[in-house]
């Protein structure tokens, strides 16, 4: 089919088809979703066991190990992480990437995994609850906000966030909210012994008495003529006073007390706190609002800011709506920014394209361009690519190749018109094309599978960045469809020429470029010497490039993480954490501190992985005005928070882009013995506290924490009618209390908890000075006549096990301006020095293993995209010699991208390791394209010499001009973080390459085929 001939005969329909192209492009653009980063799925759950009163390593032996087993019977598990803790066992389960590609396949694995930890039930111990399935983590509550109020209590700020959500959470766009830094509210009945011994009243009198109140309950119903009304008594209990009335029955004598005549009634808040949310030094309530699934987060944001300004008088006068996470506005942003600099490059592209391609031509290659980037938003938004870091920055890169195509038609086109005017211009028009179509569409499919490897990696990151080689995919198509089919009916409806001029500048430089071909075709041995010089040289230049794995993020906010001693106190921690926001809001360009306290915060961003649950840790989430000042002032509280906080690790960091987070350095020691792990974290530490470079030592064991083990005599306790569980349980309610009803308020359950006072309760002679009612006496006892001896051990309060071998992690991070891999490397080997024995076995995890692992998925899938490659090449010239003189420029690629990297100093990251290979399929698809005109030349009876000039002057233009759009196009990355290594990657090694590819192409193929200066 001669398509050129068939798009002019039927100008009408596709005019029509063009406009339908450039306005779904514009409907397209206005509904893609929008994000920050591009959506990925979490494959993991967390199953919780608890397990009250047991010691981390009796949670281990007796929980955790039979949860481990029933995860590990699934073959799509990946890895099996635990972590057993003084009464709660935490496993961790991630699933294979091939066995759930998306949320619904996923959730098929969840509903296994239920059934699994369902059936592992009956081998628990008795003790333990019921195991709990958490796989809700990939909600990003991309608002999240503070809500403070000087002079309002907890329950004020709780009861407006309350209504706030129930109103938000109907707002189009919101999946769901969360809440964090909630205190539970608590109704305390705080029981002396002594006044307990004074009027014989026990322990579980006044609590059978508590679970009886509030309790609903329907008295039957009374029928009438018409109706049956049912009859509900109210159980007498609305305030802190009708709890102090209550009656309380002494049994032997008749006697009724008031509860307030032997208990202190007060109303407060859960003890301890389990986390807690400060803003600015005040004590908040965080507040975050998810997006649903492939929204748009930042229509949904503009709804929720609409919303709450509606809802503004009904605020209380005091209480504040503080921003600590505004993802819609960043996200507004970085999309303006990207469309910015992609509307730079089709500007860029446009400019180069007047300039070396005339008025009437570049006007052409930029309108089919446009109506390129118009198809590829409409296949976006059918495939479900939302506008995101990765799909729009492939746009950018895909630029300067989309127009590759419409170049080497139009430049054909034009110089068939300007050499042969005679010949009427639809047989022109259809030679070019039926000439071009099929080297141009070996060449696009050559391009695209160039970043193949990202799309078919196996991989974390080949799931994050995969939108890239997708949009590229979709691009170039289009790019090839159109220029086989609207570039031919536009040159044929608009194009015009003008004579050649011989003495123009172009043909000037032909001429020069003519006659470097001669030179280099009569000296060979030379030529092939001074590149091997130059590529060899370029080679060792590699190892001046620093190695890296994902830049720092742009955010105008850093970190600051805390870990005091284990088993700290939260109110502890939190008063460090205070001291630290006093200490930082000094500094220049700070505007707001966030703080948690106990934990990490609610999920913000994608990349952001809160920590878990521990009252010795601590986080501070600090805004700036500008984050160029970042770095300068990571250097500077690395140093004073360091020598100010001595008993604590503290780590200043900046968020980083891509996937991932945690530690940058860890050594994984894995073994049968805790004791012998123990040994070998410590050596590693030593070695890790020696090194300068390093900051926030520490092992994910942390310390071991004191534990008070008293041994109580079942034989006397037997004598007063007694058993160790009660007197447990005494101890229990004088420490820490003990839960023993309920009290309703409107929709409000409050607990109610059963303690000692605190002059009780906070005493060294806490437990000796207990008291227990026993039976046989009738009498309270006291514990200490059942204590035989009492123990101060040191024990480990966290064991972890990655599948289910006990493993510790020796943790570090570089100091602010060291770079992870020379850090890495300075304590690399003196850590494997490490004498292991027998049975144990070190693992490097961190930044080392995510970047092993993201390079090892392009390990598994660049093959297929190069032998694709490779396979097009041969199948198009039907021969090896040709393929092999393409291919043979390849390594050329690295001359470029060494200098490129020395001069910018940038690290060879992940995205430049991509740049590289995608920038091996353009060089191959210009070397295609000479390669191709070469033959056509030989074919059509030129002799083979001047074949090979021929073919080069006719094909520089358009590989030099392709090679430029590519260049300037991707230009604008630069300032990009995420994309300025591949963008330098691409740019530099392009540029070198091409010009070496327009001589070295020519020479090898001399070379090849044999060919004299002679002929």
């Amino acid at each position: 089919m001669d398509i050129a001939r068939y798009t002019i005969t039927k100008r009408t329909s596709v005019w029509v088809l063009i406009t339908l192209i450039l306005f779904g492009g514009y409907l397209s653009y206005l509904k893609l979703g929008r994000f920050e980063d591009p959506e990925f799925v979490i494959r993991q759950a967390v199953i919780n066991t608890p397990y009250s009163g047991a010691t981390a390593q009796e949670v281990s032996d007796e929980v955790t190990d039979i949860i481990e087993g029933a995860v590990q019977s699934l073959q799509e598990v990946k890895e099996v992480k635990s972590v057993s803790k003084q009464g709660m066992s935490e496993v961790t389960v991630e699933i294979k990437l091939e066995f759930a590609q998306g949320q619904a396949a996923l959730q098929q694995v969840w509903d296994k995994l239920r059934r699994k930890i369902s059936d592992a039930q009956r081998l628990l111990p008795p003790g333990a609850h019921p195991s709990i399935v958490n796989d809700d983590f990939s909600d990003v509550y991309s608002l999240f906000f503070a809500v403070t109020g000087e002079g309002f209590s907890d329950k004020q700020l709780q009861d407006y966030v309350d209504d706030l959500r129930r109103e938000l959470v109907l707002v189009p766009g919101v999946a769901k909210t969360a809440t964090l830094g909630e205190r539970q509210e608590t109704i305390f009945v705080e029981m002396s012994s002594e006044r307990m011994a004074q009027f014989g009243v026990s322990a579980e009198k006044v609590y059978q008495v508590l679970q009886k109140q509030n309790i609903i309950t329907v008295a039957g119903s009374i029928e009438t003529n018409s109706m049956r009304i049912p009859v509900i008594p109210n159980s007498g209990i609305n305030s802190i006073n009708d709890l102090n009335n209550l009656q309380v029955n002494l049994g032997d004598h008749n006697t009724v007390l008031r509860l307030g005549d032997i208990a202190t009634i007060t109303r407060g808040y859960q003890e301890p706190t389990s986390m807690l949310v400060r803003y600015n030094g005040e004590r908040a309530v965080g507040f975050g609002i998810s997006n649903v699934s492939g929204g748009n987060v930042v229509d949904m944001g503009d709804a929720v800011k609409a919303r709450i300004s509606e809802l503004e008088r009904q605020r209380p006068l005091g209480i504040e709506l503080n921003i600590i996470s505004m993802q819609s506005d960043s996200v507004r942003a970085s999309v303006t920014n990207f469309i910015d600099n992609l509307i730079a490059a089709v500007v860029i592209v446009f400019v180069v394209l007047l300039l070396f391609m005339g008025l009437r031509s570049g006007v052409i290659i930029g309108f089919v361009l446009l109506l390129t980037v118009a198809g590829t938003l409409c296949i976006m938004l059918i495939q479900d690519i939302a506008m995101q870091r990765i799909s729009l920055g492939a746009l950018i890169i895909a630029l300067g190749m989309l127009v590759d195509n419409a170049i080497v038609v139009t430049d054909g086109i034009l110089v068939r018109l300007q050499t042969t005017p005679n010949d009427s211009r639809d047989e022109i028009v259809s030679d070019v094309v039926n000439a071009t179509k099929w080297p141009l569409l070996g060449g696009t499919i050559v391009g695209i599978c160039a970043f193949s490897a990202i799309g078919l990696s196996p991989s974390d990151m080949g799931e994050y960045a995969g939108s890239l080689f997708w949009v590229i995919l979709y691009s170039m198509l289009l790019s090839w469809v159109f220029a086989v089919t609207i570039t031919p009916m536009l040159c044929y409806d608009f194009l015009t020429v003008k004579a050649i001029d011989n003495q123009a500048p172009a043909s000037r430089i032909s001429q020069q470029y003519r006659q470097l071909l001669t030179w280099v075709l009569a000296h060979r041995g030379i030529s092939v010497s001074l590149l091997l010089i130059v590529l060899f040289t370029s080679i060792y230049g590699v190892r001046y490039i620093p190695p890296g794995f994902m830049p720092e993020s742009q955010r105008a906010q850093f970190v600051v993480d805390v870990y005091l001693p284990q088993g700290s106190d939260i109110k502890r921690t939190e008063e460090t954490i205070a001291g630290i926001e006093q200490d930082v809001k000094q500094k220049e360009g700070i505007t707001n501190i966030t703080s948690f306290v106990g934990g990490g915060g609610l999920r913000f961003m994608l990349t952001y992985s809160p920590e878990a649950r521990n009252p010795s840790y601590g986080q501070l989430l600090i805004d700036i005005d500008n984050y160029k000042n970042i770095a300068p002032l990571l250097i500077e509280l690395q140093t004073e928070l360091d020598d100010k906080y001595t008993d604590a690790s503290i780590k200043v960091w900046k968020f980083m882009l891509g996937r991932g987070g945690g530690k940058k350095i860890e050594a994984g020691f894995k073994g049968p013995d805790s004791h012998v792990l123990r040994q070998l974290a410590e050596q590693a530490k030593a070695t890790m506290l020696n090194d300068p470079q390093l900051i926030a030592v520490q092992d994910d064991w942390r310390q071991q924490v004191p534990v008070l083990r008293p041994q109580f005599s079942e034989e006397k306790a037997q004598q007063f009618g007694l058993t160790i569980q009660e007197i447990n349980k005494a101890i229990a309610q004088t420490l820490s209390g003990r839960n023993v009803g309920v009290y309703r308020e409107g929709n409000d359950l409050i607990p109610i908890v059963a303690r000692s006072p605190e002059t009780e309760r906070n005493h060294q002679r806490a437990i000796e000075n207990t008291e227990v009612f026993s039976p046989a006496t009738g009498s309270f006892i006291s514990v200490s006549q059942f204590i035989e001896s009492s123990n101060l051990v040191w024990e480990d309060a966290i064991l972890r096990r990655i599948d289910r071998m006990p493993t510790i992690l020796v943790q570090a991070d570089p100091a602010p301006g060291v770079l992870t891999a020379d850090a890495f490397a300075q304590v690399r080997t003196k850590i494997e020095a490490i004498d292991l024995p027998s049975g144990y076995e070190l693992i490097w995890y961190g930044e080392y293993k995510a970047s092993k692992d993201a390079n090892e998925g392009l390990v598994i899938s660049a093959p297929y995209g190069f032998a694709a490659m490779i396979l097009a090449v041969i199948f198009m010239f039907n021969a090896l010699r040709q393929p092999l003189v393409i291919w043979l420029t390849a390594p050329l690629a690295i001359i470029g991208v060494s200098i490129g990297l020395i001069v910018f100093q940038t690290p060879f990251e992940f995205m430049a390791i991509l740049g590289f290979l995608s920038l091996i399929g353009m060089m191959v698809k210009n070397a295609i394209v000479l390669v191709d005109q070469a033959d056509v030349e030989v074919g059509h009876g030129k002799a083979p010499y001047h074949a090979i000039i021929d073919a080069s002057l006719s094909r520089a233009r358009p590989v030099l001009l392709g090679a430029l759009t590519t260049i300037l196009g991707v230009a604008p990355l630069l300032i990009d973080p995420f994309f300025k290594s591949m963008a330098v990657t691409i740019m530099f090694g392009l540029l070198f390459a091409t010009i070496l590819t327009l001589v070295v192409i020519p020479l090898f193929y001399a070379i090849f085929f044999r060919i004299k200066t002679s002929q």
